[in-house]
């Protein structure tokens, strides 16, 4: 331990910390622009400068280290003038659109203009390169995350999060010098077009609205003031613990029943639980995992309820593939039994007659949630996805005293019912823990296996093993970079007999759509709240969720049975492959969506139908034709997909229609290159009946 003072306060801190470390353990506030916890400081923002005694002249708090005897002051007129000149230069670069900003009021730069009352001291300096103009600024081509880079002011908290410190992902990095410096994407490509895998960790550290998650939630509040649509939520286990934060309460602070309560005074007809479709994706992926292990086949199964990892697999390793569980996420499984089950049928006779669906929304702490609602195969079981950080904007923007609110609220039945082991979801190693539990009742051993592994859980560590008696050995992968760092090896192959992987570090509760938090412990905090919420809870196995038996009694019959897998079970496709365009465009037809459809073909393209309708010649005649020809598409229950015949075979192009017909598909494809872009496109498409 060392002894220093700040501003005359005397502190005593550990050897190694930073002169920022020293300032916040005094109580002493020091602005920061350029900092996160979990991630390294390069002192890129200056805001931070502090005059140490003895130093000739001011340092970076964030990367200077303490040392014994310091004696540091962090406010002077020098110091104040320097951050001034320095935010009117970050100002001029800066647009001036605060009321329109989806950022507004949790902006750091925004927040300390306002602190000092900076005004503009420079002339309006647009941003950008003169000589790169290709460098875009504005980019809403993803589905999770949106781009603004006239917001940006140049921190490389993005730069960080996506490279080597972070996810590893390096999809964004530093282009130009100077006023130019810009983060921008590989080959200047639009975000939809790189191997951005949407886990939004550059949302999450961005202290501006340069990047953001993609805003949902407009049309989430126009559609509940309208009151025109029979509206259902669910709200998965990592928010009610996140949101707490963004009111002002400390983190881990459970906040279930306040959330439940906000959620039905803005509108929402039904408010459920996502921890019931957890369960339900447990009971399916347990008994899958059992198959595969009784006939030692494609193991190990990695889990496949993280949205991130799976675009991971599908850009970079299709070989892997195969080892992806075939089970939905609780999200999907939710939406799907929300918009597919008895639900919808008790709705009213329209809904069981097909023609109308409820509205469903889903709160998540993952920005990745949005790619995954629109995922071939899944797309419109979900019509909205809010993150954590949408929700509260939402809450705030009605004027709903989210603090003052009872924490005594219930979920609606039957679909909010959960157990502890749903609950586990939402933390790194909680699905492994999840599917232990389950599996070891289906193998009747379950009062000999403890409850709880803690060799699985926390987030130091990115790798985390454990020996299962009666099962085998098996992994944690705690962020992609682990799980990057297990594949570069083939031992996994032999090692292990299931893998668990998230994304994003601490899993569901440090996913890119939670609260920004500058606490280095906040994962930890969150962390022990889900642990305590499944101590506490009554039933901690997911085979006890008394509502999900009584689902597999009355509609799906079994686990992992035919019923099972047509509305619980999806398919894989590597990225940028033939299988993929189909499965795009089977959906496009699933939901008579002529436009889509058209989008995916060369424009002179031939569609031959091996039906009465015979070949169709040109995009715009294969749209004309879904949009017109095609019966109306039924609705709830009454809705069914193709679905491919095997689940991950990349080459396998054998589909299974709605009428229960096998076909085959041959794809021809082309390149198609539109300005600066190019992408793949559908140039014959011939269909064999089998």
């Amino acid at each position: 331990m060392i002894k220093l003072t700040v501003n005359g306060r005397s502190v005593e801190l550990k050897a190694g910390s930073t002169l920022l470390d020293a300032a916040r353990i005094a109580g002493v506030y020091i602005p920061t622009l350029c900092h996160y916890p979990r991630l390294p400081s390069h002192a890129v923002c200056r805001m931070c400068l502090v005059v140490v005694k003895g130093e000739a002249r001011p340092q970076p708090a964030c990367v200077t280290q303490a040392k014994a005897g310091d004696v540091v002051v962090t406010v002077s007129s020098d110091l104040q003038a320097f951050r001034k000149t320095n935010a009117e230069w970050l100002l001029a670069r800066h647009p001036n659109d605060c009321m329109r900003c989806e950022v507004n009021g949790s902006c750091k730069f925004q927040r300390l203009v306002s602190e000092n009352q900076w005004e503009d001291g420079w002339e309006k300096v647009p941003r950008g390169s003169i000589e790169h103009p290709e460098h875009r600024l504005i980019d809403h081509t993803s589905p999770s995350i949106w781009r603004d880079l006239s917001k940006c002011i140049e921190c490389g908290l993005c730069v960080e999060a996506c490279g080597e410190p972070g996810q590893q992902q390096n999809v964004i990095g530093f282009a130009e010098r100077g006023s130019g410096r810009l983060p921008v994407t590989v080959f200047d490509q639009s975000l939809a077009d790189t191997q951005c895998i949407s886990c939004g960790q550059c949302t999450l550290v961005c202290p501006t609205g340069a990047l953001i998650e993609a805003p949902h939630w407009h049309d989430v509040l126009h559609t509940l003031d309208a009151r025109r649509r029979q509206s259902a939520v669910q709200i998965a286990p990592a928010t009610r613990i996140a949101i707490s934060e963004e009111f002002g309460m400390k983190p881990g602070t459970v906040s279930t029943g306040r959330m439940i309560n906000a959620l039905r005074q803005l509108g929402f007809d039904y408010v459920f639980d996502t921890n019931f479709g957890a369960d339900l994706t447990i009971m399916e992926e347990a008994t899958e995992f059992l198959a595969r292990l009784k006939d030692q086949k494609t193991l190990p199964l990695f889990t496949s309820c993280c949205p991130g990892w799976v675009n991971w697999v599908e850009f970079n390793r299709p070989d892997v593939l195969p080892h992806l569980s075939t089970t939905k996420s609780p999200q999907q499984m939710h939406g799907a039994i929300t918009k597919r089950g008895s639900f919808a049928r008790a709705l009213g006779a329209e809904f069981a007659a097909g023609e109308a669906e409820p509205y469903v929304v889903s709160v998540m702490p993952c920005t990745a949630k949005k790619d995954e609602a629109v995922r071939p195969g899944v797309s419109g079981d979900i019509d909205h996805v809010l993150t954590t950080r949408e929700l509260a904007r939402m809450i705030r923007a009605r004027g709903i005293a989210f603090g003052a609110l009872s924490e005594n609220g219930e979920f609606d039945n039957p679909l909010g019912e959960s157990t502890g082991a749903g609950q586990l979801f939402g933390a790194s190693g909680g699905v492994m823990e999840a599917i232990v539990r389950t599996a070891a009742h289906f193998i009747g051993d379950e009062n000999a296996l403890p409850l709880e592994w803690h060799p699985l859980r926390g987030v130091s560590e990115g790798l985390k093993t454990a020996k299962i008696p009666g099962i085998g050995k098996v992994a944690i992968c705690n962020g992609i970079a682990a799980a990057q760092h297990l594949l570069k090896t083939e031992t996994w192959r032999n090692e292990y007999v299931a893998i668990e992987v998230m994304a994003c570090v601490g899993g569901c509760l440090g996913g890119g759509g939670e609260p920004k938090s500058m606490d280095p412990l906040v994962l930890e905090k969150r962390m022990q709240a889900i642990y305590d919420m499944d101590k506490n809870a009554p039933r901690r196995r997911s085979y006890e969720n008394q509502d999900i038996q009584k689902l597999y009694a009355t509609e799906l019959k079994e686990p992992n049975s035919i019923q099972a897998h047509a509305l619980l079970h999806t398919s894989y496709a590597a990225r940028n492959s033939s299988r993929l365009l189909l499965m795009r465009f089977l959906d496009c037809v699933d939901r008579r969506d002529g436009t889509g459809a058209a989008s995916l073909f060369h424009p002179d393209a031939l569609w031959s139908t091996a039906s009465p309708f015979g070949d169709i010649q040109g995009a715009a005649n294969i749209e004309a034709f879904i949009k017109k020809r095609l019966l109306p598409r039924k609705y709830g229950p009454g809705y069914a997909r193709h679905r491919m015949e095997s689940a991950a075979d990349i080459d396998d192009l054998t589909v299974v229609t709605p009428a229960g017909e096998r076909c085959r598909f041959s794809v021809e494809t082309v390149t198609l290159h539109e300005g600066s872009q190019s992408r793949m496109a559908i140039r014959k498409l011939v269909r064999k009946i089998l």
